[in-house]
């Protein structure tokens, strides 16, 4: 079973692809996601192991209710609101977030 994290935009990707140290699938809603392309992501990742790492704002919250609804064995990682957005929060956090979810990260980021 492949881990697969799902984030808002590729900037969220990007950072997390640096603190990951397994092959681990990213992939980005763009902030929204049509029934159309949730339907898909649904049929696609039905076997794999999904976590969810939104904003803290409130698109954030929006596409992480959606996920709980549509998608309700997907995994939350949250980071701490005060950094609003997971692009902004620091590496050593989104290390420990991760980490906490068991997902491997390089060590240099803890």
């Amino acid at each position: 079973m492949e881990k697969v994290i799902i984030v808002e935009g590729m900037t969220d990707k990007k950072k997390i692809l640096q603190v990951i140290n397994e092959p681990v699938e990213v992939i980005c809603t763009y902030g929204t996601l049509g029934i159309e392309r949730l339907d898909e992501l649904l049929d696609e990742l039905f076997d794999e192991d999904v976590y969810i790492l939104v904003d803290a704002d409130e698109a954030g919250e929006r596409l992480r209710k959606m996920f709980k609804r549509e998608f309700p064995e997907a995994k939350h990682i949250y980071i701490d609101k005060m950094y609003r957005e997971v692009a902004a929060a620091p590496f050593t956090h989104l290390a420990s977030v991760l980490l906490q979810a068991n997902i491997s990260v390089h060590e240099k980021f803890l």
